[in-house]
């Protein structure tokens, strides 16, 4: 009995490799291979998860026009488990991992979303070096996000110190008048901090547009000699009298212009060279 595992076969005098048929296949050809799925994803035609490690039957093929540095990039169809709908997604060397391209999307995962924050740090690194500009925007942004963060901050430590005060004097008695009187407080107060706003604001505009040259009461201006004499922009009808007076003038003073005169038809027609003929009244029939 011959040996089941043999290393040398038996290879008869007259054999010629070269008379063995050639198998013709096509250049970018695709093979079914047995494979898990890589990650898990969700279809998108009918919602159907499906979870990392599922088998599947694939079709394998060479994507055309793409790879890294040499290394080949594989294309994989596979079908969803509910509705039949074609799947796709390919290798990515670069990440040494896997993309989804077609029929589902990839579900969540948060380390993914750390490695991408990282690259873009590094990144934003890079170009501050190369381009100063470029960090002063981003110092002046970053600055800002952290005012905002800390007027918020604020708001919500003013908020809790409110609650605390207001639970104080529930649990010391007095209930509801407690309650409306520190309400009215808090009323007044932010009323308060408004009208002082309003008033540093009022005053600001009123020293920046304090004073103008005085243009009314020319005459006894004139006699006094005082031309360094100011008023402000908001003028006070108690010592100025009628401020429209001097800014517009009255609609009598303005003249109307005269309106255009109105020229016969005859002597319209007779300009423009047009005969006109009068109708005769027809006679009445008897």
């Amino acid at each position: 009995m011959s040996e089941r595992k043999v290393l040398n076969k038996y290879i008869p005098p007259d054999f010629d490799p070269s008379k063995i048929p050639r198998r013709r296949v096509p250049r970018n050809s695709q093979q079914v291979v047995r494979l898990m799925a890589p990650f898990s994803m969700r279809c998108n035609t009918c919602g159907e998860y499906i979870y990392k490690g599922k088998k599947f039957n694939a079709r394998k093929e060479t994507v055309e026009g793409e790879d890294y540095y040499g290394i080949k990039i594989f294309r994989f169809y596979i079908k969803c488990t509910l509705c039949s709908a074609e799947i796709t997604f390919k290798t990515d060397p670069k990440n040494t991992d896997y993309q989804a391209e077609h029929g589902a999307s990839r579900n969540f995962e948060p380390w993914r979303d750390e490695k991408a924050v990282e690259e873009d740090r590094i990144a934003k690194l890079e170009e501050e070096e190369n381009n100063p500009m470029k960090a002063l925007e981003n110092k002046a942004s970053d600055s800002k996000r952290e005012m905002e963060i800390l007027d918020a901050l604020q708001d919500i430590r003013s908020r809790n110190a409110r609650h605390e005060r207001l639970g104080a004097s529930l649990v010391d008695g007095g209930g509801l008048e407690k309650l409306i009187t520190l309400d009215d407080d808090e009323e007044d107060e932010e009323a308060r901090q408004r009208r002082l706003e309003e008033e540093e604001d009022e005053k600001l505009v009123r020293e920046v547009f304090s004073k103008v040259p005085s243009t009314s009461s020319g005459a006894s201006a004139s006699t006094s000699g005082s031309s360094s004499s100011a008023v402000t922009v908001k003028r006070k009808a108690a010592v100025l009298g009628d401020t429209d007076g001097p800014l517009r003038p009255s609609a009598s003073t303005v003249p109307k212009p005269d309106p255009p005169a109105k020229k016969k038809r005859e002597e319209l027609a007779a300009s423009l060279g047009i005969k006109i003929v009068k109708k005769q009244p027809k006679k009445a029939l008897v």
